[in-house]
């Protein structure tokens, strides 16, 4: 994380994207799926700030064996927040596919869920003439530690140019509950599961080698080192960036020497 970050300037920045977007897109409001996690409880209070709390809905999706504590602090976070909420098990969907979940599927079991969560986000905002706001932070967009069309869908994303130590700072800030910045951090797919033991590295590690490499353009294995990491963290890091490179961008089209679609076509007099 850079030692300039200016976190005023980013709270009006992002309060500005979210009301600008609605604004422009006509609708009514956000729909947002509520984790208990620190990346949604900032996307929600961002919003809230922003074009006021009867204009987002927040949806909790816990599959069975997600932490009770989950939904505890989505919750602790609708009644701080003041919005309006629904409660959908996705467990009925996910057993009707994966009737059991081992070791061998449980991966895949966890995408299945971040999909299925992602489709009732889609279709509630359907349903109410909304738009889905994103939770996606920088660390997560640049490790491809994301499911494609699960949480890495949404309308807009407000903060995906946030490392994940910036949206821990940015949450401080604007009081989002203490039981909910300072747990590990955890997509809930299986007991148990937390972010930095499947990426192998901490957070702080990995946004401090993000932030010098892509940021700062340093490439040098020494001057990466210098803060006491060590070459595997240093490859692991690099390894998850290039490896899921793919993820970070649209399904490609084969060329055939066509003209780009522009955003809109507007009509001569």
């Amino acid at each position: 994380m850079s030692d300039s970050f200016d976190t005023d300037k980013a709270i009006t920045t992002l309060k500005r994207f979210i009301t600008g977007k609605m604004l422009q897109s006509g609708l009514d409001g956000y729909v947002i799926g509520l984790s208990g996690g620190i990346d949604s409880a900032l996307s929600a209070t961002l919003a809230v700030e922003a074009v006021g709390k009867e204009k987002l809905f927040g949806i909790l999706m816990p599959y069975k064996s997600s932490s009770e504590s989950s939904v505890i602090d989505a919750m602790e976070l609708v009644n701080k927040l003041g919005i309006e909420h629904t409660q959908i098990d996705i467990s009925p969907m996910i057993d009707a596919y994966y009737p059991e979940i081992n070791d061998e599927n449980k991966l895949r079991a966890g995408n299945k869920m971040a999909r299925e969560r992602m489709s009732i986000l889609f279709d509630n905002a359907h349903k109410m003439n909304r738009l889905v706001l994103g939770t996606g932070n920088r660390t997560e967009i640049c490790l491809g530690y994301t499911t494609l069309y699960g949480d890495s869908a949404c309308s807009l994303n407000p903060f995906g140019e946030l490392y994940k130590t910036e949206v821990r700072q940015l949450s401080k800030i604007l009081g989002v509950p203490d039981s909910i910045i300072n747990k590990p951090p955890s997509a809930d797919l299986w007991a148990g599961q937390t972010d930095e033991d499947e990426i192998g590295v901490t957070y702080a590690q990995v946004d401090f080698l993000l932030t010098q490499m892509i940021d700062n353009g340093i490439n040098s294995l020494q001057k990466l080192q210098s803060s006491g990491l060590s070459q595997v963290d240093v490859s692991r890091v690099i390894s998850l960036v290039n490896r899921n490179s793919f993820k970070r961008s649209l399904p490609e089209i084969a060329p055939l020497g066509r003209k780009n679609i522009p955003e809109s076509i507007q009509l001569e007099e």
